[in-house]
């Protein structure tokens, strides 16, 4: 992996929060990204929540959606325990045929309403990973659900916007104060990866069937070598210290 060379500092991340919600596509976005993190602040006290647009039932080409979606989905509760996060919630939009638009900002909008996080957390939005990491296209999945989730975190607070949701009791919510965006190009804040690094090995090592199908390395050499290379990427900009770095969007 190429490693950044930008010489701007990281900032730490806000901790003046107590409720985080964390919403992507798929099963495993987050422990590619930023596991460790959450497992640092679950021990800190801190809820975090978990919303998945789909079960990745079109993740692995050896099994037919039917299968593949509810073992994704037992996958994905098991490594969020493993990180201190009960909670997972699944909007069961398409794997793989997410289509930004109001229906999934509605969806989106109404996992805010419910859970009144001050700090929301997505995967990155744009149309690649960027040049440092060999300017891989991002799936259409990942673009949709991360820019959808930016523009929830305004359409939460405001009633006039779905006011259908309101009708179903769920009163708007404007505490949203950041949305912290994971694998991001252009971090702006960081967290130290060192306290949660073993167990955010072993939250993506829960995805096993999905791991298994991607590669033919050994499962736990892949991820503790991905993980390592990824936490490094940006380690010179925050002590030299591995790091889960996220582009942080104040509201």
């Amino acid at each position: 992996m190429i490693e950044d060379t930008s010489t701007t500092h990281l900032a730490d991340m806000p901790d003046d929060w107590q409720r985080a919600l964390a919403v992507v596509a798929h099963p495993d976005d987050l422990e590619y990204g930023c596991a460790a993190a959450i497992a640092a602040w679950t021990d800190a006290g801190k809820e975090v929540v978990y919303v998945l647009a789909t079960r990745g039932e079109a993740g692995i080409d050896t099994l037919d959606p039917a299968t593949c979606g509810p073992l994704r989905e037992r996958e994905q509760r098991a490594s969020a325990e493993v990180v201190g996060v009960s909670a997972v919630e699944f909007l069961d939009h398409r794997d793989g045929v997410i289509t930004y638009g109001l229906g999934l900002r509605r969806d989106i909008a109404a996992a805010l309403r419910r859970h009144r996080p001050e700090l929301v957390i997505t995967l990155n939005h744009r149309d690649t990973w960027g040049p440092a990491v060999g300017g891989f296209w991002n799936t259409p999945d990942h673009v949709a659900v991360g820019r959808a989730t930016l523009d929830a975190a305004g359409d939460a607070g405001n009633r006039w916007i779905f006011p259908e949701l309101t009708e179903q009791g769920l009163e708007p919510w404007n505490g949203v104060r950041w949305v912290a965006v994971a694998g991001s190009n252009t971090p702006t804040h960081a967290v130290d990866a060192t306290p949660g690094q073993e167990r955010s090995v072993r939250s993506l090592l829960a995805h096993r069937a999905y791991i298994e199908a991607l590669t033919d390395e050994d499962p736990e050499e892949y991820v503790r070598t991905f993980l390592a290379q990824n936490n490094e990427r940006f380690a010179s900009r925050y002590g030299d210290r591995p790091t889960v770095a996220f582009e942080l969007f104040p509201r």
